[in-house]
C-alpha cells in the first residue's frame, strides 16, 4: 500500500468518540478531526466566512460564524442545509487531502467523522471503527452535558443511525462501556494490528 491505512472513526453522541480519538493521538496516530476543521474554517478569519455570509446574510461577525443564527436558518430546511454543505464539504475535503499528504509516510491515519454513516462519508476509507457503549450509559453521559434535555437528546438520536446498525456495519468496535484502561487496551490492540499489517 503506497499510502497510510485510513481508518474512519465514528460513533453516536455520548459514546466516547472524542476520548478514543485522544487515545489514538497518544499512541502517535495522526487524527483528522472533521468537526475541529469546520470550527476553524468558520472561526475568526476563517476562509469560509465570506461564502457563508453571502449565502446566509447576518450569520457571521468578528468572532466568525454565529452558530445559533446560522443554525436557525438551516435547521429543518433541507435546501438551506444543502446550500451550507456545498460550501463546507469541499473545503473540508481539501483540508483532509492536505492532511493525508502531510502524513503520507505513516502506517495509519484516522479520519474522525461524527456523521460518517448519516452523511455517507465512508468513501476512501480502508476500515471503520465504531465507538459504542450501552444505551443507558450513553443517556447518562449526554444528559450530564450543560443545556442538554431529554427532548433534545431524543431529537439528536432521531437524526443519527442507530448504534446497533453502526456496530453491524463496523469493521472494528471500540467499547467504552468498560473502564478507561480497558478501552485504552482495545485502542492499543487495534493500532498494533493495523500497523503490523501495514508497516512503513
Amino acid at each position: 500500500m503506497s499510502r497510510p491505512f485510513i481508518l474512519g472513526l465514528t460513533g453516536s453522541i455520548g459514546m466516547g468518540k472524542s476520548a478514543v480519538a485522544s487515545m489514538l493521538r497518544e499512541h502517535g496516530v495522526p487524527v483528522f478531526d472533521a468537526d475541529a476543521v469546520v470550527h476553524r474554517l468558520q472561526g475568526p478569519g476563517g476562509k469560509l466566512l465570506a461564502a457563508i455570509e453571502t449565502a446566509f446574510p447576518g450569520t457571521t461577525g468578528p468572532t466568525g460564524v454565529n452558530r445559533q443564527l446560522l443554525g436557525a436558518q438551516v435547521f429543518g430546511d433541507a435546501k438551506a442545509l444543502a446550500r451550507l454543505e456545498q460550501i463546507v464539504h469541499p473545503a473540508v475535503a481539501e483540508e483532509r487531502a492536505t492532511f493525508l499528504i502531510e502524513h503520507g509516510g505513516e502506517p495509519l491515519v484516522v479520519f474522525d467523522i461524527p456523521l460518517l454513516f448519516e452523511k455517507g462519508h465512508g468513501s476512501g476509507l480502508d476500515a471503520i471503527a465504531v465507538v459504542s457503549a450501552p444505551a443507558d450509559l450513553q443517556r447518562e453521559r449526554v444528559l450530564a452535558r450543560p443545556g442538554m434535555t431529554p427532548e433534545k437528546f431524543a431529537q439528536i438520536l432521531g437524526l443519527q443511525v442507530p448504534d446497533a446498525e453502526k456496530r453491524a456495519r463496523a469493521d472494528f468496535i471500540i467499547d467504552t462501556g468498560v473502564t478507561i484502561a480497558e478501552t485504552r487496551a482495545q485502542v492499543v490492540d487495534l493500532v498494533r494490528s493495523i500497523r503490523e499489517k501495514n508497516p512503513r
